[in-house]
């Protein structure tokens, strides 16, 4: 078990004025570090794959073990999102899990179906577009999960102990990363480095519905279909980034950008169907005061010109196969940079490769400040201990500002209207599963205070649509 250390909250501070000055595209004292680290961590702290991926609280050790380790300016609590215990409770069938089907010391695996065996065939678009949370319950979540059954099939023991099981395996994983980034606070003065999930509806239907090869067909044998679903997801994908992001604004939450760059879509097919479904959600989370990461893996340099459309300083754009130092050029004039670091380079290269790379970073890309310190994707177990190390040292020496400027002050933006695109079911409000006035039928007289039993009803109903939502959009 790691030592509890009680560092002098003044570095916790400087740190995180250092990191929100350059995600508001200021100059802060010197560049801000903040690697995504995720199995690399299990490296650091002497651990197996297996062992993060299973238990947590070590999940949560290995990356206290690291923030100390590297003296960074910002770690998320884990990077490791795929924790065992709830696909295991479930039986999801699209993850293979370090220890259970794969090797204990690899990371875990997404295993995606052949094209004609979809998790979701293509005629359920019209119950999907119907209403997108029933669609969850009634056919995705037993097609995705083997120990969970559909309507009308026999119910089983293990059916209705794996609805409990994973309930209570995701309420207690989402309550202790709370204690986890305190933890992060006390323990090693480290603010966290992201709060909150989005996913772009384009991605969910790529991602966990259609797959990419049956979404690709759909494109072009039923194209209103994909966009329909699309915009009936808006308002769904909204309220899971609203509900799991950081209230304050300080920090930033992320979406996970996977299949609306080239060569996965044309640039034509993002224009119609990636981006007029993403961008409202954007500008929602923007005049609500939450700040979005695009982790863009892949190459998006096809879609820069879209992504100056969004209000000024609205996103920061994290580099994973672009090259970083165009972005700068093209974006860095109204949004943050971040990544850009290969990680091969990080994992194969020389000491000498990966210091020149970061002085060219630093004399291109962060000159004028807004720029964060990463690699261009997630730090896996093949990373080079020696080689962040190296990264590290480079940007702590030459990386430092003769003058800062104050952190901006976040441009004033407003929407015209208050919800993206597409209203929710109309029998089913956004956020909800059964709702209020639906179950209220169902109790006995009440002769108390009513507002006190649809209060108690709405708060676990609420934990009822997390659960359906993340397990679509983090698990």
């Amino acid at each position: 078990m790691d030592t509890p250390n009680t560092p002098d909250p003044a570095i916790y501070e400087e740190r995180l004025n250092r990191y929100r000055t350059a995600m508001a595209n200021g100059r802060p004292d010197r560049i801000p570090i903040r690697p995504f680290a995720a199995e690399f961590t299990a490296n650091v702290a002497g651990m197996t794959c297996q062992e993060i991926t299973q238990d947590y609280e070590k999940a949560f050790e290995a990356v206290r073990l690291t923030a100390r380790e590297f003296d960074w300016d910002a770690m998320g609590p884990t990077m490791v999102y795929i924790w065992g215990g709830i696909p295991q409770m479930l039986g999801t069938r699209y993850y293979a899990i370090p220890g259970v089907g794969l090797p204990p010391d690899v990371g875990f695996q997404y295993l995606e179906p052949p094209g004609d065996e979809a998790w979701m065939p293509p005629e359920d678009y019209p119950a999907l577009i119907a209403d997108p949370t029933a669609y969850l319950i009634d056919s995705w979540l037993p097609r995705t999960q083997s120990r969970v059954v559909a309507p009308g099939e026999p119910v089983t023991r293990e059916n209705q102990m794996a609805w409990l099981k994973g309930g209570i395996a995701m309420s207690q994983y989402f309550n202790a990363l709370g204690s986890a980034v305190e933890r992060l606070r006390v323990e090693c003065a480290m603010p966290s480095s992201i709060c909150g999930i989005l996913k772009s509806p384009f991605d969910i239907i790529a991602d966990k519905f259609r797959g990419y090869v049956g979404l690709t067909m759909d494109l072009f044998e039923r194209p209103d279909e994909v966009m329909a679903a699309a915009e009936a997801m808006m308002p769904h994908m909204l309220s899971v980034a609203m509900a799991s992001s950081d209230p304050t604004g300080t920090l930033p939450l992320s979406i996970w950008m996977h299949r609306g760059c080239v060569p996965f879509i044309t640039p034509e097919q993002f224009d119609r169907y990636y981006w007029p479904t993403l961008k409202p959600i954007i500008e929602e989370l923007w005049a609500a005061g939450r700040r979005t990461i695009f982790y863009m893996e892949g190459k998006w340099e096809h879609h820069w010109d879209a992504f100056l459309e969004l209000p000024e300083g609205s996103i920061i754009v994290h580099c994973d196969r672009d090259d970083v130092f165009a972005a700068q050029k093209k974006l860095g004039h109204r949004f943050a940079i971040s990544g850009g670091i290969p990680n091969v380079l990080l994992s194969y290269g020389k000491p000498d490769q990966v210091r020149a790379f970061c002085r060219r970073v630093i004399d291109e890309v962060a000159v004028d400040g807004g720029y964060i310190a990463d690699a261009g994707a997630i730090l896996q177990n093949d990373a080079s201990i020696e080689n962040m190390r190296v990264m590290t040292e480079t940007f702590r020496e030459y990386g430092v500002y003769s003058q800062s400027t104050p952190r901006p002050d976040a441009p004033a933006f407003s929407l015209k209207t208050s919800d993206p695109r597409r209203a929710p079911h109309p029998e089913r409000p956004t956020g909800t599963v059964e709702p209020w006035d639906d179950i209220k039928p169902t109790f006995p007289s009440i002769v108390g205070d009513e507002a006190l039993v649809k209060t108690t009803w709405n708060a676990y109903d609420a934990w009822a649509n997390t659960f359906l939502w993340h397990m679509v959009v983090s698990f």
